[in-house]
């Protein structure tokens, strides 16, 4: 019988043997791969169908994410409304989004009513037709929300410090303008289309409660495409970066708050730092419990929130510290970020913090792991950055023994202030 008088034990995250649940691997009559995860009690599930589509294929600027928005707004015997009427009637959504090497159409349904959507999947990656008043509407309103985005000093923010990083050229650093949507053309979107979408290369990634039949309904619709599997290797770009690393920005003369942004260049997810990375991170500015909140936010009280992050790219990368503050405190914020980092190239982290961080991340994963949809996103992240399933087990390894002695080393090798790009956007 429980004995209520006695508080039960309390056991840590890094206790926890965690285990990621192998996939189903399907291969279409074309050689396209399927990843599937069958779980979850619910009658529901989700499918993305992944392109290498993205903006470093297209060839002008706005055409990628033009091209992936416009599959759902018209097709050859449909238009934008009955496309939309048709999910909905069914309770199920589709959505699309455009990355930098990749563009996604997703699906969600009830798993009985996945033989009914998939045709219309399929009618939306073969047949779209991109009808000029829809362009049209495309434009018009991508400009006003660029318009109304511009005002904000942490959007300009974000554009100009990608830019400094890897050049206005490169893919991860480029971004639009007014005219770029001017210049759009449903020339060029079909053409992106027909190279990208129905001769591109593609890969699929199905969860849920899956249907007994499922590799036969995906290869019904999907294997007789002219469609390839993917090889895992975007195309590569070259960086131009800015030689001048810091930049003060008025954007906004009335402006009260500026934005702040520091970055520099970090290696990818092959890199063996990348996972040790991962906890020094977030020791330094990664939780709501790290050293640039306790500093900046609590004691300070020069913003709500700072953080810092390593972008998950597939090619280059770079280390990230993001906040917003009173322009009349943003060089003191400044100040203090390189002071962080310098407690922690000078002195070792307590263990106490340090377990503190490891149950954090291990947390993190064990919430990774509940229900099918987010172990099949965990998968998606290992596949296309072209890993196993070692990197997983290897990161949860790293989390639970990387000592500080370890992590200062690692925070004198990253944590220089000289190569770090600066930027306030007032």
């Amino acid at each position: 019988m429980l004995n209520r008088t006695e508080a039960p034990l309390i056991k840590d995250a890094i206790e926890f043997s965690l285990s990621l649940k192998p996939y189903q691997l399907y291969e279409l009559d074309n050689g396209v791969k399927v990843y599937a995860i069958d779980a979850g009690s619910q009658d529901v599930l989700q499918m993305e169908m992944v392109f290498y589509a993205g903006n470093s294929y297209e060839e002008a600027n706005a055409v990628a994410a033009a091209t992936n928005h416009l599959l759902k707004n018209g097709t050859v015997s449909r238009s934008a409304f009955e496309l939309n009427e048709a999910f909905e009637y069914y309770g199920a959504y589709c959505t699309r989004a455009c990355y930098n090497e990749t563009a996604v159409v997703s699906l969600h349904t009830l798993s009985k009513y996945l033989h009914e959507l998939l045709p219309v999947i399929k009618e939306m990656i073969t047949d779209a037709v991109f009808p000029e008043n829809e362009l049209s509407i495309y434009k018009q309103n991508s400009k006003q929300k660029l318009s109304v985005n511009l005002q904000k000093c942490d959007f300009v923010a974000n554009r100009l410090i990608d830019a400094y990083l890897y050049g206005e050229a490169h893919p991860y650093g480029q971004y639009l303008r007014a005219e770029d949507y001017d210049a759009l053309t449903a020339d060029q979107l079909k053409a992106h289309f027909n190279r990208h979408y129905l001769n591109g290369s593609c890969v699929i990634f199905v969860a849920g409660k899956l249907p007994d039949n499922l590799a036969e309904q995906l290869n019904t619709q999907f294997g007789s495409l002219n469609l390839q599997p993917t090889n895992g290797k975007p195309p590569t770009n070259n960086m131009a970066a800015a030689t001048e690393k810091k930049h003060r920005i008025q954007n906004d003369p009335n402006g009260v708050q500026g934005a702040i942004r520091l970055a520099t260049h970090f290696p990818n997810r092959h890199h063996p730092d990348f996972t040790k990375m991962m906890v020094l991170n977030t020791v330094f500015g990664g939780y709501f419990g790290s050293r640039l909140m306790s500093n900046i936010r609590e004691e300070k009280g020069y913003t709500y929130g700072i953080h810092s992050y390593v972008q998950n790219h597939l090619q280059d990368s770079a280390l990230m510290i993001s906040t917003e503050a009173g322009k009349d405190v943003c060089e003191a914020a400044i100040t203090e970020i390189y002071k962080e980092m310098q407690l922690l190239r000078e002195e070792l982290i307590d263990e106490e913090e340090l377990l503190l961080v490891r149950n954090y991340l291990i947390g993190i994963i064990l919430g990774d792991l509940d229900g099918p949809f987010h172990i099949i996103g965990r998968w998606k992240n290992i596949i296309l950055n072209n890993l196993d399933e070692s990197y997983f087990y290897n990161s949860i390894e790293t989390i639970k023994t990387i000592s500080a002695e370890e992590l200062k080393a690692l925070a004198n090798k990253y944590f220089v202030p000289e190569n770090f790009y600066e930027l306030v956007v007032i």
